[in-house]
């Protein structure tokens, strides 16, 4: 195994690679990938790793140094690829806010340079995604359970927020639900809807996106409602733009919704579990990817230590049930697909490493690539192509 430093790191990666498929994996070349991670405490991690993807045989090496920072816990890059943005994980509640810091990304090396960094208006931002115009960073606040949207500029600096949502209410565990935490942001294809999941209102709520100006306006209907006790963590979109996933951390389901472009309204199709039947042991979901080729979804489940394979039906959205595979590690935290779509990328937080799996294509299995990549307690993990 190489070693890259001690951190706590969520695993998402975002692709470079319009319409790349397969065949691109097999004509070789790289990707670069940035590793978001936990600081401070007893951590030893620096900030922000850069790594290198080898499409051709699914090795991953250092590319270069960390680029410090504090907590940089999630990341997501701008859609033209020239700036990095993380959230800076600190603060507990709406009145300890975290941070969005900004990075330009040079060209020929990968290596990230900070341009700046402002207030995420709310404690613990654990989640951030772009609009499809690139003109806006939009941030959940784990802590106090908000959202914030704050302005790119020109020059791939953040302005101060100027949209603040702040949500109300509580879900069924008096323990974990006793008020909200906004835990994922998305936005849908067309630009027109942000979506959240809100691990304690067991909610996504849908406000209609201003792309001139970044305001958000609750929509109607308000909210898309998960069964008590859920906890809905992540969700990913279907390629078609007409079907949404949510997998539920509380509860261990994945959730299928169709989704209606036009209002912004998804509706439930169905809960699957997401582990095998007859185990209970504890276990929590974390991260949730649609293969770019919309034929299967993937979940990742902490204390099962898996990956759970679901076959999407291309008629209906809905999903079957097709297998399991080993993380190789403790507590996948996140995971990603390449953009050919030929490696799954699992960050296992409590083994310090990522593990690099092979997708068939047929059937949506995984098969383990050499040995795991270590990486101190691994977290958040965005690619890049270079």
């Amino acid at each position: 195994m190489r070693h890259v430093a001690t951190a706590l790191a969520i695993l998402s990666i975002a692709a470079f690679a319009p319409g790349a498929g397969p065949a691109a994996a097999a004509a070789g070349g790289t990707v670069m990938v940035y590793v978001g991670t936990y600081t401070g405490g007893t951590s030893a991690s620096k900030g922000i790793y850069h790594l290198r993807l080898d499409l051709a045989t699914g090795a991953l090496t250092e590319a270069g140094p960390p680029t410090e920072t504090v907590s940089p816990s999630f990341l997501a890059l701008h859609p033209r690829g020239r700036y990095l943005y993380a959230v800076n994980e600190t603060g507990g509640s709406a009145q300890e806010a975290g941070g969005v810091s900004a990075f330009a990304i040079d060209a020929r090396t990968g290596a990230l340079t900070p341009l700046n960094q402002q207030s995420s208006r709310g404690g613990s931002p654990c989640h951030l995604a772009l609009d499809a115009r690139g003109r806006f960073v939009l941030v959940a606040n784990y802590g106090g359970g908000s959202v914030a949207v704050l302005p790119v500029q020109a020059d791939g600096r953040l302005s101060a927020a100027t949209t603040f949502v702040q949500h109300e209410g509580h879900g069924a565990d008096p323990g974990r639900q006793k008020g909200p935490h906004a835990h994922w942001v998305g936005l849908d294809q067309a630009n027109r809807f942000a979506l959240v999941a809100d691990l304690g209102l067991d909610e996504v709520l849908v406000y209609r996106f201003d792309p001139a100006t970044g305001g958000l306006t609750p929509n109607q209907p308000r909210a898309a409602r998960l069964a008590p006790g859920a906890g809905p963590r992540h969700a990913a979109f279907h390629p078609d733009g007409r079907h949404l996933y949510v997998i539920n951390e509380m509860q261990s389901t994945v959730t299928a919704f169709s989704y209606d472009p036009a209002t912004g309204a998804p509706a439930e199709l169905q809960t699957l579990s997401t582990v095998p039947a007859g185990f209970t042991p504890q276990t929590d979901t974390a991260e949730i990817a649609v293969r770019a080729d919309g034929k299967f979804v993937y979940g990742s489940n902490r204390g099962h230590d898996s990956i759970a394979i679901f076959a999407v039906d291309p008629a209906t959205g809905k999903l079957t049930a097709a297998g399991h595979q080993p993380t190789l590690g403790k507590k996948p935290r996140h995971f990603a697909i390449d953009p050919t779509g030929t490696y799954l990328l699992a960050a296992n937080q409590e083994s310090d490493n990522i593990a690099v799996f092979r997708i068939d294509g047929a059937s949506g299995r995984l098969t383990p690539v050499g040995q795991p990549f270590s990486v101190p307690r691994p977290v958040c993990v965005v690619m890049a192509k270079s």
